[in-house]
């Protein structure tokens, strides 16, 4: 690797996190604000830079409509700890307060099933406290009279709680002060993990020391199937490629635009006084790891003219910027791989999350760290996301992937 390699302070850790950016520096905060855990955290991220981590190229969203009750929950305890930002630092003169922007999701549905689809979604959402609405085309078109909604059926809209908010500050304040309460985060990579039958004793570095472990955790990311790989698991996620689009509007919308997903699976939204816009491709086919290149015609050839068909305003638009991320798609049911291995008890998944991750950070930082702290989840029953169920073969339904 061409960054310079680090070594670590010691030879063995409590907590070994493979993977820095957002769901290592969650898990490791959370770790070290614990009263119950007194361990030692070692973080082994390949670029301290972040430049091409997932985390640093996430459009930071957070909704509750899903279709999952145990997604719901989790997206509900993200909007409370973004909410309530300060308070879980202490209160801290540094730290900033980090409102939601709650324009909202607006799921469009141009078919009777997947108008149907949102209506149970909603029913199941409204249960657990969600502000959703299932809409016909007239109320959306009232609501917001830019959308062309000729072709709609139905949609479900929630602003309570549901739109951007600054992801990158939250990572950025979590890495600062789980490395201010002792976590140890160095450059480096693990080119080896050293399994005995069913347990972790090892991780091997890029720079030859071996260190012992109590846990191992595996955040890598769209990596998360090569770092599960050197410890004889297979794990069904990829990188996807995604693209982003900023642009600027020549008619501006007269409010906010609700991050909108078309049915085309193009989706759009306010981003300041410019919009935001995003899609996969249309052959959505695992790429390389350090793939990141664009395909340009993908905006000329789908992006715009769907975004124009859908809110006529947007017919005259222009690119200001684009860039390609990756998701760590999760190929088997595109859900969270939490929790431990269901033989290698002590290789722990943060893996799989198909685009929800950061939004799932705080929640899922907090189950891992109970975990580990306690060896069970406390707060939100994280169970159904085990790797056991790959094992099984039983998917976990979710319907609201984007």
């Amino acid at each position: 690797m061409a960054q310079q390699l680090q070594s670590p302070r010691a030879q063995s850790y409590d907590v070994i996190l493979i993977g820095g950016a957002m769901y290592g520096s969650s898990i490791a905060w959370w770790l070290s604000r614990d009263p119950g855990f007194d361990g030692s955290i070692l973080l082994v991220e390949r670029d301290l830079s972040f430049e091409f981590a997932a985390t640093s190229h996430t459009n930071s969203c957070i909704r509750q409509q899903f279709s999952n009750t145990t997604n719901i929950q989790i997206s509900q305890f993200g909007a409370e700890f973004i909410n309530n930002f300060q308070s879980y630092f202490d209160h801290d003169p540094r730290v900033p307060h980090i409102p939601i922007q709650s324009f909202g999701y607006m799921y469009l549905a141009d078919t009777a099933a997947d108008a149907e689809n949102l209506r149970q979604s909603q029913v199941v959402q409204a249960q657990l406290g969600a502000g959703t609405r299932h809409m016909t085309a007239a109320e959306i078109q009232a609501e917001y009279p830019f959308y062309n909604v000729d072709d709609i059926t139905a949609g479900n809209h929630n602003t309570a709680n549901e739109g951007y908010f600054d992801g990158g500050a939250i990572f950025d304040w979590c890495k600062r002060v789980a490395q201010e309460k002792g976590a140890e985060y160095v450059q480096n990579e693990v080119v080896a993990i050293n399994r005995q039958a069913d347990r972790i004793h090892s991780v091997t570095l890029a720079s030859g020391e071996t260190l012992s472990c109590g846990l191992l955790v595996n955040c890598t990311g769209p990596r998360g199937a090569h770092t599960a790989r050197m410890a004889g698991i297979n794990l069904p996620v990829e990188p996807r490629k995604r693209y982003s689009f900023i642009f600027d509007a020549e008619q501006p919308l007269d409010r906010d635009l609700p991050l909108t997903i078309d049915p085309s699976g193009v989706h759009m939204r306010s981003e300041g006084r410019y919009y935001l816009a995003g899609c996969p491709p249309d052959d959505d086919a695992p790429v390389a790891y350090d793939d990141f290149n664009q395909d340009h015609s993908i905006w000329q050839e789908k992006v715009w003219p769907i975004l124009a068909a859908r809110v006529p305003k947007f017919e005259a638009i222009k690119l200001i910027n684009s860039w390609a991320g990756h998701y760590d798609y999760n190929t088997f049911d595109q859900n969270a791989i939490i929790g431990p291995h269901h033989e290698v008890e002590n290789f722990l998944f943060a893996n799989g999350f198909s685009g929800h991750g950061l939004q799932q950070s705080m929640a899922i930082g907090r189950g891992l760290a109970e975990f580990i702290t306690y060896g069970a989840y406390r707060s939100i029953d994280l169970s159904p996301f085990a790797y056991k169920r790959i094992a099984e073969g039983n998917p976990l339904v979710e319907k609201a992937v984007i």
